[in-house]
């Protein structure tokens, strides 16, 4: 039984569905009756998820995706605005301590695919914004409605203003439900990284993805992911200094023998899966057998 924040991961969770199997960890937002919409409780579940892949050495890609077809997730159940644990989701406190929706606010550096099929409202949007890609379907479609219940509009929508023309962000934050993102649009302007005429084709996209991902060094995609993901905190220059001490640690790490290794004997890597890993450790350059 693994347990985290009180949440029993191998137990049925009420609103979200958590898969490991075959080196892909699966997230599926699990409320169509209400919308896929967020409750106080889920944000928990969120975390204790986003924990366990992450440190799981067995999982090397994650995916997002929402139960049914006509919606991804409508944000926060304001039904629950008021409940009893509301003070999961408003709390006074720094950032750090109060929000953990997303694979970025849960320190994840594994790849993250992302599929939206229907609409993607609000808090649902912490999972588009913060995926390394995003596949959508041609009945997607984005907005965000934070003015119009009179909250306000900044975690998901400053990660919007990083994916989008800033114009459309602010479009899309200041008019609220009134104006939606189509898939297609949003494709054509970056948010979304491929379309799909449903969510089968979809899903399958995001798997081959997958698959492509597992064959690679994790080490590598790790300090691949840190290093672009921090260079949009960054000037250009910071950047590559900050890049290339990612680069420069990895050369120690047991994959980076590895690869050119099993390159040269024609035969499938054995990758170590452990970003912290050093081939000094115990002389050992080659990886676990996966």
């Amino acid at each position: 039984m693994t347990v985290k924040y009180g949440i029993d991961l191998d137990a049925p969770m009420d609103g979200l569905l958590y898969e490991k199997a075959g080196g892909v960890a699966r997230l599926t937002i699990n409320r169509p009756e209400r919308g896929n919409s967020l409750t106080p409780a889920m944000q928990r579940m969120f975390r204790a998820a986003w924990e366990d892949l992450r440190d799981d050495d067995s999982v090397r890609v994650a995916i997002v995706s929402a139960a049914g077809d006509r919606h991804f997730c409508t944000g926060f159940d304001v039904g629950e605005a008021e409940g009893d644990q509301s003070d999961d989701v408003f709390r006074d406190a720094p950032l750090a301590e109060s929000v953990f929706w997303s694979p970025r606010q849960n320190d994840v550096w594994k790849p993250v695919i992302c599929v939206v099929n229907g609409l993607c409202v609000g808090g649902g949007l912490h999972f588009v914004v913060d995926a390394d890609i995003t596949v959508a379907t041609r009945n997607a479609a984005f907005l965000d409605a934070h003015v119009n219940v009179g909250m306000v509009g900044a975690l998901e929508n400053i990660g919007l203003a990083r994916r989008l023309p800033l114009g459309t962000a602010l479009r899309m934050t200041l008019v609220g439900r009134d104006y939606r993102l189509s898939a297609e649009r949003a494709w054509q302007l970056g948010l979304v990284d491929e379309l799909a005429d449903d969510s089968d084709a979809a899903n399958t996209i995001a798997n081959t993805m997958a698959t492509s991902m597992l064959a690679n060094s994790p080490a590598a995609m790790y300090a691949s992911k840190r290093a672009l993901w921090q260079s949009m905190e960054m000037g250009y220059t910071e950047a590559l200094e900050s890049g290339w001490d990612l680069l420069r640690a990895h050369w120690k790490h047991p994959d980076f023998k590895e690869g050119p290794r099993a390159f040269v004997d024609k035969r499938p890597p054995r990758w170590n899966p452990d970003p912290s890993a050093s081939s000094d450790d115990d002389g050992k350059t080659g990886g676990n057998e996966d």
